[in-house]
């Protein structure tokens, strides 16, 4: 199961619009346009999951509100820090959607 968190970002919006507009011009096909949208839901999952090595910190002042429904959790939180070796960061807001990143193979 591939997660489409990634099609709500800059390049998956960008993406999108761009097959609409193929599809608008009648150069691709919805069908085509829709395995391409579900390549690239695999494929930015695979390259975050296996290429991604930077590790962040964070601390919350407060947990606000928690969730978990479909395999989903959802946290949102205030007065983050969020430390990275040298960098310092704060925030007043955040939401952390975390889906189980691994395959259906490896949790059962």
């Amino acid at each position: 199961m591939t997660y489409q968190l990634y099609r709500n970002t800059t390049l998956g919006n960008t993406l999108q619009e761009s097959l609409d507009e193929l599809i608008q011009f009648q150069q691709i096909s919805p069908k085509l346009a829709l395995c391409v949208l579900h390549q690239f839901d695999r494929a930015i999952n695979q390259a975050l999951a296996n290429k991604v090595r930077t590790r962040i910190t964070f601390k919350a002042n407060k947990l606000n509100t928690y969730r978990f429904c479909d395999n989903v959790w959802t946290f949102l939180m205030s007065e983050v820090e969020f430390k990275e070796v040298q960098e310092f960061a704060q925030v007043d807001r955040l939401k952390i959607v975390a889906c189980d990143g691994r395959g259906e193979v490896q949790r059962q």
